[in-house]
């Protein structure tokens, strides 16, 4: 019963990290362990599907919890405390990143998987700072929910790529979560055939990626998880003390809870 209720537990903190701005449900599947086993079954779904599906079953339930529950109380929390909330993002992103990098490691590292990570860190700031130079906003419609939906899936078969890191700057992010959480079909269509679409398209693709280049494809995820965290930084709201002692809190408070839940997470998988 401990280990199931830790599943659905795990499987609800992969739905808030697929929602959770600069967070990605995949790196999270990655951190519990179960992308392989999830991609497996993304990539061959009728082969696997007697195999795979009871392993996820706890996994899904609890995110499809997680996915659904947050999304208007996500809205509200980042309206009325933007900075504190997406601090407290950071600091979570932060304690997951020795779990990540340890997970990179697993099959062994060369001078190609830092220079894999170096690359993807540096094309992904060049992007991002771009679209803030630009100013780049878009009247949300159907065409751009598909989009979303295309973002939020990439997020779940590519560990690091979190959807909300192109979503801010275009400003869809928002209109695409209230419409999940007030379960507006308006949103709700289009992103589910851009999200379906995606996994049809890209999951198998995506796992053979990881099979043959494991090393250089984590290397490059790690990359695009520093960048997006550091672009998420709300650096304007240091500007006082009490600000900044407010913000640092919250990113400590997310490191710490980020680092226990890892612990808590590998004795029960030792045991």
């Amino acid at each position: 019963m401990l280990r199931l209720l830790l599943k659905m537990i795990q499987g609800a903190l992969i739905g808030l990290g697929a929602v959770l701005p600069g967070i990605s449900g995949g790196v999270l599947s990655v951190v519990f362990g179960i992308y392989k086993t999830m991609m497996e079954l993304l990539a061959n779904p009728f082969q696997n599907f007697r195999t795979h599906v009871p392993k996820l079953l706890p996994y899904i339930i609890g995110a499809a919890i997680g996915f659904l529950g947050i999304a208007n109380l996500l809205a509200f929390v980042l309206e009325k405390y933007p900075a504190p909330s997406v601090c407290l993002f950071v600091g979570l992103i932060t304690g997951m990143l020795p779990s990540l990098f340890r997970e990179a490691g697993q099959k062994g590292r060369s001078r190609g998987s830092y220079l894999s990570l170096g690359i993807a860190m540096l094309f992904l700031f060049a992007l991002l700072i771009g679209l803030q130079i630009a100013k780049v906003s878009i009247t949300p419609n159907f065409f751009w929910y598909l989009f979303c939906g295309f973002c939020l899936a990439l997020s779940v078969i590519a560990p690091g790529m979190s959807f909300s890191t192109l979503l801010m700057p275009l400003g869809l992010y928002t209109p695409f979560v209230e419409g999940i959480g007030h379960l507006n079909f308006g949103v709700l269509i289009p992103g589910g055939i851009g999200a379906l679409a995606t996994v049809i398209l890209f999951a198998k693709a995506v796992n053979s990626l990881f099979e043959h280049y494991y090393s250089y494809a984590f290397h490059a995820i790690i990359g695009i998880v520093i960048a997006a965290t550091i672009m998420i930084i709300p650096f304007e709201s240091f500007r006082t003390i009490s600000g900044s002692l407010i913000n640092i809190f919250w990113i400590v408070l997310g490191i710490v809870a980020a680092t226990l839940l890892d612990r808590f997470n590998s004795k029960v998988n030792v045991a």
